[in-house]
């Protein structure tokens, strides 16, 4: 006899007035070739896939090239502007990929150092003003900083995105306090990116309360791309559920599982 077990409701995430089933959104860079690529997005049930437009071939008819081995019917494309260092280059490339037919959503980035990549706060919110002004529907890459975080809200960003840990660094979540305050804070979407490097650094993130993760090298650097996309697809459903059941208290010292009155003498 099977019991079904009545999970928390939970209801669709809704960026930019649009609704996806999938909480993970992933990259297609750094993949060994287009073929994996597609396996490990397919694994990894992800809607949102991200692009970026600096680096990528926009002639959809290439065959060489990301885009033609992307199905628009399938996935959610979300154009970035990674690798862009200043404003002005971030906004020119959103504009790129809106003329190459991309839609109005734009996952903006502008980094401030090229050894750390850490985002460029002040840039990224002069480039957030202006792509808003534009009609853009934008989710702004940012560091852990709360007060960052409040202003790309207030500039109308459709999303704000912390990072966990640097660009490409696999270290996981290194400040849960930050990001649970960031969410506790803001009213639009609060999505991780970047630095969650395997399964249980995406579900100890999604614990924390988080609308979704986003995430790229943890996938195309990973021994088995496939195998490592079904584990986050996983691994992200797992966190979502804990958080909506809500863990235990914390505790400094033991309580114990039984109760210790009517006890058998």
């Amino acid at each position: 006899m099977t019991t079904t077990v009545a999970a928390p409701v939970d209801q669709p995430l809704t960026i930019g007035g649009r609704q996806f089933r999938s909480r993970l959104m992933v990259g297609t860079g750094k993949y060994k070739d287009n073929e994996t690529m597609v396996r490990a997005l397919e694994a990894s049930g992800a809607e949102i896939v991200t692009v970026a437009v600096r680096r990528v071939d926009l002639n959809r008819r290439n065959e060489q090239g990301i885009l033609y081995h992307l199905d628009p019917q399938r996935f959610f494309l979300l154009a970035n502007t990674a690798g862009c260092y200043s404003a002005d280059e971030a906004v020119r490339y959103a504009r790129l990929a809106r003329e190459a037919g991309f839609n109005d959503f734009i996952k903006l980035e502008v980094i401030g150092d090229r050894e750390t990549l850490l985002p460029d706060g002040e840039g990224l919110l002069q480039a957030a003003r202006t792509l808003v002004a534009e009609g853009f529907r934008v989710m702004a890459y940012t560091n852990d900083d709360l007060i960052t975080a409040l202003k790309l809200e207030d500039a109308g960003c459709a999303a704000v995105m912390p990072l966990a840990s640097p660009i490409g660094s696999g270290l996981g979540l290194l400040n849960p306090y930050t990001v649970r305050t960031i969410k506790s804070r803001l009213s639009v979407p609060v999505v991780v990116d970047a630095g969650v490097g395997t399964a249980s650094d995406a579900c100890i993130t999604m614990e924390q309360g988080v609308d979704g993760i986003l995430m790229n090298t943890a996938l195309a650097e990973a021994t088995n791309p496939e195998a490592m996309g079904l584990a986050m697809r996983m691994a992200v459903e797992a966190g979502r559920l804990a958080y909506l059941a809500g863990r235990m208290p914390r505790r400094e010292i033991a309580v114990p599982s039984s109760p210790t009155s009517g006890l058998i003498d």
